[in-house]
């Protein structure tokens, strides 16, 4: 899942978006309504978490034009304001759910996981192929009926290409997808997490290289084991 944050309070964006991370959950920052519709045009987010009263068009204006968008992502709505009519206004703009300031780390990570599997509706919530079994909402990895445990870039590494259903997914795309923004697109970390990935899924490696292009999900376990 990948979150655009936008708040203008410097230290509480960054306070969520460091909390997100934990959670496995790339997340970028915006301090302001303009800036927030550029990074909506050039990238793809799955939810925005979004203040009511940031500078530039406000939270309002957003949701209405976020939500003109089909496919477009779900909106948190994040205000201190806790009034019904607030709220009424909030998702009347075209907002998901609602969530008042002060708020605890845990209760937005689960708004955000319920927003998923809405948004993810018509997709089985266990990806399975290849012998894995990946749950996305437990957080848990199966191999053969063998549990995998895994960090959580690289839980994130290897949802994203189960979720390619076989397709080759670039070095660029699980930049964009696993990490976030601030990824070096010249990094070795792709590279290393696949390495540590396949280590610990064990052996015949599912992990194909597609040299020049990216990396698979190989259901005939055939692997070039070279990263």
């Amino acid at each position: 899942m990948r979150v655009l944050i936008v708040e203008d309070e410097a230290f509480m964006a960054e306070a969520v978006r460091d909390g997100l991370r934990l959670e496995a959950i790339a997340a970028d920052i915006a301090g302001d309504g303009d800036t927030a519709l550029e990074m909506l045009a050039v990238n793809e987010y799955d939810v925005l978490v979004l203040d009511r009263d940031v500078p530039g068009p406000d939270g309002d204006e957003i949701a209405r034009i976020v939500s003109q968008e089909p496919g477009g992502p779900r909106i948190i709505m994040v205000t201190a304001a806790s009034r019904l009519d607030d709220k009424q206004a909030g998702f009347q703009s075209g907002a998901d759910d609602y969530l008042t300031k002060p708020f605890a780390m845990r209760e937005l990570v689960l708004r955000l996981r319920a927003l998923e599997r809405r948004r993810d509706v018509g997709r089985p919530p266990v990806v399975s192929s290849a012998g894995l079994r990946l749950d996305p909402f437990r957080r848990e990895v199966y191999r053969d009926g063998r549990y995998v445990a895994l960090t959580r870039k690289q839980f994130a590494v290897l949802q994203v290409l189960l979720n390619a259903q076989g397709g080759v997914v670039s070095a660029e795309q699980l930049l964009e997808r696993a990490w976030d923004e601030n990824a070096d697109q010249f990094t070795n970390a792709v590279r290393i997490t696949i390495s540590a990935l396949r280590k610990r899924l064990g052996e015949p490696s599912l992990i194909r290289t597609v040299m020049g292009v990216g990396y698979q999900i190989d259901d005939a376990a055939s692997v070039d084991s070279d990263a």
